[in-house]
């Protein structure tokens, strides 16, 4: 018999009234006499908004994603944004992605916010995400809202919210939307729709956020080097094959093969174990066309189109993948490089990245004298930055997580503008005989060789969730003198927004909004970051490593990974 705590059962109760519909109350029924474990993990919580929004699984409960979770979300951010904007006209552009339930959620979503008298955009069908963050600006919005769980597993949904600025929220306005949704019963939630409020978008936006990428993703790449480059490309089932193939060919790239099995959108995901560029195997099917047609480059983005993974040819001519911070580090040089010679530096501008990011973005903003800003895990704090510094021009910025943003006219990452930002690169290093492999390689020869690595470790449910806690305090009540015999000379602690020099026994503060982050620092320069998800049950570790010798950066990672006995 398993053992359902009590308050659970009265959240339970709540769904077994009279307003929750039929179907609801009877999956409930079902769950309590054939899946209490189930009904315990469905209901012993609220959803809560991590760095991307809120995310879960979907299914009936408090800590699902459904109607009425949603609606009530929808409910307290209507609310909240009467409060904000008391004399104005209210505005919501609303996008969904290709999960199952995505376009039915959205018109839930949008029902919602009409029923409050906001005036609302709905896409006509699925969008990538970053063009969602686009319309926001360019339709007058207040708000926006998209329906995707990025590369999470199928079962999954999810809820992203966008401000006037097109960045998504951040403190203290998440905050105090949360408030106004705990404050709220799911009786108060308005799901009568005023459907003259509601307008269908779609080729205008479209064009617009075309048009805006590749102003942004171009750098005077001559149309010779673009015949020659040969690019595949797969959107592993996801949005961006309504509008990546349609900017390439807009660029002038000709040659581009698309994984034609892989482009239907699909919630279920067929043809990969997970739909996510950063893992390898997500890009098998692009990699062996490659091969076949002998293409330069290989790209391919998640689901909602912000993040890409890159595979490129190494000196040998072998398709080798790129990490997020390889990747990140060839962007960021590649942008300064180009607005060196334009003559558009004059130190007023910055790039940006994040704490658990490689430390080379910070060396490379050093190298062309720009300013370099660091904020927190998530998009939405650099989309902050270039919001908070509007006497700053912000010229690009990414994290680890094969994600970046070019330019300020979207406010969040994006894949679309990164994939030609990508193509114009290997486009001019082959047109000079050169490679992005090679091009990579200089900038280590300038720097120093730097290798990072994560350890991802999943998590689920209520029990999972007490075991990452769990490892968080151990690591912060006993922290590691040192690791893999280098000893530890600094340690970040973010939920305390305090750096610890273990040299000196001082403090200083980190002046960053807090977070359940710890980070490690060593004497040989590398660096261990721990950082529960904000959006998925897993708990992330960030290693980074660096050296004047490139032979042995691996074998630094294998001892902190044998450090840390988590293989």
């Amino acid at each position: 018999m398993i053992y359902v705590d009590p308050k659970t059962l009265e959240r339970v109760n709540q769904w077994l009234t009279p307003f929750f519909d039929l179907a609801t109350q009877q999956t409930i029924k079902e769950m309590i006499a054939q899946d209490p474990e189930g009904l315990e993990d469905s209901f012993y919580k609220n959803l809560e908004f991590g760095t991307g929004g809120m995310r879960g699984v979907m299914g009936v409960g408090d800590n699902r994603i459904n109607k009425y979770t949603l609606g009530k979300n929808t409910q307290g951010l209507s609310n909240y944004l009467k409060t904000q904007f008391p004399n104005e006209k209210l505005q919501i552009a609303i996008a969904y992605d290709c999960r199952h339930n995505s376009k039915e959620l959205a018109g839930l979503v949008a029902e919602v916010f009409s029923a409050n008298g906001i005036v609302v955009f709905l896409f006509s069908d699925l969008r990538a995400t970053p063009e969602l963050s686009f319309a926001v600006r360019h339709l007058n919005c207040q708000c926006g809202i998209v329906l995707t769980a990025s590369h999470n597993p199928p079962e999954y949904n999810g809820y992203k919210v966008y401000w006037k600025d097109g960045g998504q929220l951040v403190p203290p306005q998440d905050g105090e939307i949360i408030a106004e949704i705990n404050s709220l019963s799911y009786t108060d939630i308005k799901f009568e729709a005023n459907e003259a409020l509601i307008s269908l978008i779609n080729s205008g936006v479209d064009k617009a956020f075309a048009k805006a990428s590749i102003k942004n993703g171009s750098f005077n790449t001559s149309q010779e080097a673009k015949d020659n480059l040969k690019i595949v490309f797969t959107s592993l089932h996801g949005t961006s094959i309504t509008m990546i193939p349609r900017v390439l060919e807009e660029a002038g790239y000709t040659d581009v093969h698309i994984v034609e099995a892989q482009a239907s959108p699909d919630g279920d995901f067929p043809t990969v174990k997970s739909p996510n560029p950063e893992e390898p195997e997500a890009l098998k099917m692009a990699l062996e066309l490659a091969d076949e047609v002998g293409a330069d480059i290989v790209i391919g983005t998640d689901p909602d189109c912000d993040r890409l993974g890159i595979a490129v040819r190494d000196a040998n001519g072998v398709m080798t993948m790129l990490n997020g911070n390889q990747a990140m580090a060839i962007k960021t040089y590649f942008l300064l490089e180009q607005w060196k010679k334009q003559g558009k530096l004059d130190g007023n501008q910055f790039i940006a990245s994040t704490i658990v990011s490689t430390p080379m973005i910070r060396k490379i903003a050093e190298m062309f004298n720009v300013d370099y800003k660091e904020g927190l895990t998530g998009f939405k704090w650099i989309a902050k930055m270039v919001k908070d510094f509007p006497e700053q021009e912000f010229i690009g910025g990414g994290e680890e997580s094969f994600a970046y943003m070019v330019g300020d006219f979207v406010r969040d990452k994006d894949a679309v503008t990164a994939t030609l930002l990508v193509c114009e690169i290997a486009a001019q290093q082959k047109n000079t005989g050169s490679s992005m492999y090679a091009y990579l390689q200089n900038i280590y020869d300038q720097l120093g060789f730097y290798k990072e690595h994560l350890i991802s470790i999943v998590k689920k449910g209520k029990k999972g969730a007490e075991e990452i806690s769990e490892l968080m305090k151990n690591l912060r009540e006993n922290p590691f003198s040192e690791i893999a015999g280098s000893k530890v000379i600094r340690i970040e602690d973010y939920s305390k927004d305090k750096a610890f020099n273990i040299l000196t026994g001082t403090s200083e503060a980190l002046n960053i909004p807090v977070s359940n982050v710890l980070i490690y620092f060593t004497q040989d320069g590398s660096k261990l970051a721990a950082r529960p998800s904000g959006t998925e049950p897993k708990i992330k570790f960030y290693i980074s490593v660096n050296s004047d010798s490139e032979d042995v950066l691996q074998k630094k990672i294998d001892n902190i990974i044998s450090h840390l006995n988590m293989g």
